[in-house]
């Protein structure tokens, strides 16, 4: 499986398939915008694992959480990125884990244990030994739920102005510093994104 407990197969990210139109925004970051509030999407940064006809799913990858990996997964977390606690992907399935995970090297296809979403981003699947995929991996993160919209939702909240969308780096899933993403994104736009990473969190201040 490739998540921990158990979920339908519509609620597990897919990528890699279908034409470029329906993989139009899988890959790249959601940058919440100031104007985005609440505990779960404010100044969130989003990893788009799936974009298409069907709706869209990604994961936070700047919310770790208190919790080590090791507390809900045993032997996982000497492979996770630093630090190695559960990072809170989203208010979708929290009962949920996904191993979100990047592989050096020129791979096409997928690795034993490892489905290769786009580029060198996959999922790992969590009930193989860790063992099994070690060697494959150059960084590993693992997400509690994660963040999803119906057809068309998506579309509607980047419309509306809640969403920034940027292109990824390959680590940016995986930094040492996840509570610095959302400015270290923005700074480093060409345009005048880059000026909205120094938007006070409280508005009053500006």
């Amino acid at each position: 499986m490739w998540f921990a407990w158990t979920v339908t197969e519509h609620d597990v990210p897919t990528g890699g398939e279908g034409s470029p139109q329906e993989r139009r925004l899988t890959g790249r970051l959601l940058v919440a915008t100031p104007q985005v509030t609440g505990d779960v999407f404010a100044r969130s940064v989003i990893l788009l694992l799936h974009h298409g006809d069907d709706g869209a799913q990604g994961v936070i990858v700047n919310q770790p959480t208190p919790v080590s990996v090791d507390t809900v997964l045993d032997g996982w977390e000497a492979l996770t990125s630093h630090p190695g606690v559960v990072f809170r992907g989203g208010p979708v399935q929290t009962d949920s884990a996904i191993g979100v995970v990047t592989v050096p090297g020129e791979f096409s296809g997928d690795l034993l244990g490892v489905r290769l979403l786009f580029g060198q981003t996959g999922v790992v699947d969590l009930d193989a030994p860790p063992a099994v995929v070690a060697a494959h991996l150059g960084g590993m993160r693992v997400f509690a739920g994660y963040s999803g919209w119906a057809p068309g939702q998506l579309e509607g909240e980047i419309a509306r102005g809640d969403w920034f969308v940027v292109d990824s780096e390959p680590r940016d899933a995986f930094v040492a510093e996840p509570a610095d993403l959302w400015r270290t994104v923005l700074r480093r736009q060409r345009d005048s994104l880059q000026f909205v990473a120094f938007y006070p969190a409280d508005p009053e201040l500006n």
